[in-house]
């Protein structure tokens, strides 16, 4: 028995409210669903991106000078000494930022001495065994040795520029597109030169959120202890880093009477941190995707069992003169496609055009129309799965309710 498809839409229009009522949750909800699944699968991709660094065993130290005695210098050899002959230390560096942490310095090059202006990088201050520290691993070229180690800038000499460098490989392919870096001199504002004897890869610097977090450079310097602050990152080996971090905090704490332990902490602590709202907008956008599906779910199902409770003598006057369940089940949901079909249409417009809209008010890639085609797969399959308890009460009608209420 065929499903006759006009006298099913007769029947939507002269019941087109609850019709027209759903088929615009559907549209509403496709447009949600496909903007905010590429918007969590963009932030999910952002926080899956490689850093280069050995996060899950790096800790951060971070202490202040808090005297007139307390001398930068000494202090920074003292503490690195210490770390460095500890069992299950790989390598410790002092720094002047924190990577991954959203908060560090950016510092312009030129590879033009004449030129009037040049892009901020971000730059990091190490020392011989910064890169070990890290966990970062040369590609080409080679790693700064303790001689070359700057001392840290001073009043009298803040514009003091490093004779080396160590880029990171997108760095210098942005610097030197197709030509190997090594040898080669990039400049500071004020025209002093530094010449690049190292490249690494992968690395991620102190801006994950940036559009380049990969664009690094680091400096053979110990960092200006600004307040008398200071910034170690210590490697250890695999599994002992928690352990590590009691002891390392107990020695230091005691260690200098002229400063103060601030905080020991896992570099994971800064990683998630940064990500904190990227991670908080995908729980936030897939909650209320689920519950918009959720909810429209419902209203599809309400629409179907309103439509089976106003039709009971309908469905028993059709068994009676023949029809079988499957053609039942089979109307209904069609009719229920009908309704899904037209609130996908509009949907898939409302879909497209908010995507825009995010595109040019927040700068995100455009709608992906893998998206949207699997937006539209995933709620036509929802819509008829939710209309199916319904059709099937519909066709257990037995053809004598045809005969009750003549």
């Amino acid at each position: 028995m065929s499903v006759p498809v006009r006298p099913i839409l007769s029947a939507l229009l002269r019941n087109r409210t609850g019709a027209v009522l759903v088929a615009m949750q559907i549209a509403i909800a496709l447009a949600v669903l496909v903007n905010a699944l590429y918007i969590v699968v963009q932030r999910a991709e952002k926080m899956g991106r490689p850093t280069g660094i050995d996060v899950d065993n790096v800790m951060v130290i971070a202490s202040a000078g808090f005297t007139e005695r307390f001398q930068t210098v000494p202090s920074i050899q003292e503490d690195l000494a210490y770390l460095r002959a500890l069992p299950g230390v790989v390598a410790a560096s002092v720094t002047g930022s924190i990577p991954l942490s959203d908060g560090g310095s950016n510092n312009p090059l030129l590879t033009n001495p004449e030129a009037h202006a040049g892009e901020n990088y971000n730059a990091l201050e190490i020392d011989e065994q910064g890169l070990a520290a890290l966990g970062v691993h040369l590609v080409a070229g080679r790693n700064f040795t303790h001689e070359e180690i700057q001392p840290p800038l001073t009043k009298l000499d803040a514009s003091r520029f490093v004779p080396e460098i160590i880029v990171s490989r997108a760095l210098a392919e942005r610097l030197f597109p197709h030509q190997s870096p090594l040898g080669k001199r990039v400049y500071d504002p004020l025209r002093q030169s530094a010449t690049i004897v190292g490249v690494v890869d992968p690395v991620m610097g102190c801006f994950p959120s940036s559009d380049h977090p990969d664009w690094v450079y680091f400096l053979p310097r110990y960092p200006y202890a600004f307040g008398g602050s200071l910034v170690y990152l210590v490697r250890t080996q695999p599994g002992q880093r928690a352990a590590l971090m009691r002891v390392v905090e107990q020695h230091l704490a005691k260690s200098n009477p002229d400063r103060v332990i601030d905080w020991v902490r896992p570099l994971n602590y800064f990683r998630d941190l940064t990500y904190l709202g990227d991670r908080s907008m995908e729980i936030y956008l897939i909650t209320v995707t689920a519950l918009m599906i959720a909810v429209t779910c419902l209203g599809i199902f309400a629409l179907a069992t309103f439509n089976v409770s106003t039709r009971t003598k309908q469905i028993g006057t059709r068994r009676a003169v023949g029809a079988r369940r499957r053609d039942i089940v089979q109307y209904f949901l069609v009719e229920n496609g009908l309704v899904t079909g037209a609130g996908v249409i509009v949907g898939c417009a409302l879909a497209l055009a908010t995507g825009y809209y995010l595109s040019l008010q927040y700068a995100l890639p455009r709608l992906n129309l893998y998206f949207l085609v699997g937006g539209v797969l995933l709620l036509w399959a929802t819509g008829q799965l939710a209309a199916w308890q319904p059709a099937r009460r519909a066709a257990a009608v037995p053809p004598s309710v045809a005969t009750r209420t003549v």
